[in-house]
């Protein structure tokens, strides 16, 4: 029974949503979608999850304390979904990791209002405060996939382009699509699949647009993220150092030489600081690598400085790291704004477990930098395609992989993967190694590297898929320029799509790490 409401006895609030809302939140939205069968109600996590990582972007109308209507988004980056996207894509799968507070659009994931407060303006009131997000932020569009629940019933005369041409003639009126055609929304195609289970419009939807006429596109690129990316490798040479400080001068060599490019990035290998096991050959190799690891953090805050006096974000390779008696093979990305970030190995080779005693990590993560979303893996983790897939999904454009290997065999594992993960994933990969020998260190004798920066394979890229590449067994570094434009191109046009054309309706990979 419809609730009878007096103007007098009305108190209408408009604000953002907060986790304690939920349960009003869910008793709505069950009988605003009460005529859809396929719907459900998002679950308090979805709603906790929003609501911590754009707060502002969530918005509800309360009628005397009642929830009567509610409006989710997202900030994305359009380039990354183009036209045809579908739900699942836009919302990371419905994980949110899609929203990007670098993005230029507004996208509307969820809008609706209680069928007992329709007729009081709550949509228009709705709709005003999103358009009032979009000008706050500068973003130059307000998008989303509008459902059209009434076309089941022209089905059978009308294609969705003539039901659509129809309703703009107000020859129809649809619930959805009229509203928003009402609010200066604008048609940009009609969508085929986009949201499995909506069998009202059989599963086409409206793709609707707001322009920002205020949208000012010089501002929302002063603190855009590049296109070019300039990545820095070294090919490092192990050889004996008679003590720390000698190492550091070597470090330090490389990071001026590579950020004397204006590089954005530097790389180093696997374990490169390995030569200072010299100094206890006496010990097994595992006691060995113990006694080194009290030299990590030091050496993190070395490359830290390092990273802010040459202005250039660092990947310090990888370092023994002993914690609470748990020795583990991590590195740091070191941001030329000061700031760092650990990342831990987390498949390890049989000899790292046997030799050494390490254990893996258990974390899997897609790290933010002022070049955008990139992603580290330690050597033997790139030989598992299940780790770059997550974090792709991440948003990961370049995947980072110090290695370190002792045989070409072992080399031609890692370099062989990880050409095809930046096929797989629609990214670039970068990896660099060591070379040289270091015959007095336990399980360090000889090394074998080529460093290489991988592209996926199509027609904007080298058609072997190979950027660049060093000359093998050779100290040096190795300089490239990539470019993330030409990623967002391959996703959305490319002569294949690997992300957009897995088939996720029947088989998807989960991420359960400590993330």
């Amino acid at each position: 029974m419809e609730k009878e409401l007096k103007n007098e006895d009305l108190k209408i609030e408009l604000r953002t949503l907060t986790k304690d809302d939920y349960l009003g939140l869910k008793a709505s939205m069950i009988e605003a979608y009460s005529e859809w069968e396929g719907a459900s109600s998002w679950g308090e996590t979805h709603i906790s999850q929003l609501v911590e990582i754009f707060p502002e972007g969530q918005i509800c109308i309360l009628v005397n304390g009642a929830i009567a209507g509610c409006a989710l988004s997202l900030i994305v980056d359009y380039d990354k979904f183009g036209d045809n996207h579908t739900y699942a894509q836009v919302t990371g799968n419905y994980t949110f990791s899609t929203h990007d507070e670098n993005g230029d659009v507004l996208y509307g994931i969820d809008f609706f209002v209680h069928p007992d407060y329709r007729g009081m303006r709550i949509g228009r009131r709705l709709y005003d405060a999103r358009k009032e997000i979009c000008e706050r932020h500068n973003l130059r569009a307000i998008i989303a996939g509008g459902r059209i629940p009434k076309y089941k019933e022209y089905a059978d005369q009308l294609t969705p382009k003539a039901y659509l041409a129809k309703v703009k003639g107000k020859e129809i009126h649809d619930p959805t699509l009229s509203f928003q055609l009402a609010n200066d929304f604008h048609v940009r195609k009609i969508l085929k699949g986009y949201l499995p289970g909506d069998t009202q419009s059989l599963e086409f939807a409206s793709l609707l647009e707001w322009n920002n006429i205020y949208y000012n596109e010089e501002a929302a690129h002063i603190n855009s993220k590049k296109s070019i990316i300039r990545l820095g490798l070294v090919q490092w040479q192990m050889r004996p150092f008679p003590n720390m400080e000698s190492l550091c001068e070597q470090i330090e060599f490389f990071v001026d030489v590579v950020s004397d490019y204006q590089s954005d990035f530097i790389l180093f290998p696997e374990l490169f600081n390995a030569p200072l096991m010299t100094a206890y050959n006496h010990l097994s190799g595992a006691e060995a690598m113990r006694q080194i690891a009290n030299s990590t953090i030091p050496l993190r805050d070395k490359f830290v400085e390092y990273a802010i006096s040459y202005n250039i974000n660092i990947i310090t390779g990888s370092m023994p790291y002993l914690e609470n008696g748990v020795l583990q093979n991590v590195g740091y990305l070191c941001r030329r704004d000061g700031t760092y970030e650990m990342f831990r190995k987390i498949h390890l080779t049989p000899s790292e477990k046997n030799a050494w005693g390490m254990v893996g990590g258990d974390e899997i993560k897609a790290f933010d930098t002022d070049c955008g979303k990139i992603g580290i893996l330690i050597c033997y983790d790139v030989e598992f395609p299940e780790l770059p897939r997550l974090l792709a999904e991440q948003g990961m454009q370049i995947l980072f992989v110090p290695f370190m290997t002792d045989t070409q065999n072992g080399y031609t594992r890692v370099r062989s993967c990880a050409q095809a993960r930046a096929i797989e994933n629609e990214c670039y990969v970068a990896i660099a190694g060591s070379v040289g020998n270091l015959p007095k260190v336990h399980n360090m004798d000889i090394q074998y590297a080529q460093s290489a920066v991988f592209t996926p394979s199509d027609f904007s890229f080298p058609s072997n898929g190979i950027k660049a590449e060093a000359t093998p067994n050779t100290e040096t570094t190795l300089i490239a320029d990539v470019d993330v434009d030409l990623l967002k191109e391959l996703h959305s046009f490319g002569a294949v799509r690997n992300l957009k054309d897995r088939r996720s309706d029947i088989y998807k990979i989960v991420n359960k790490s400590k993330k």
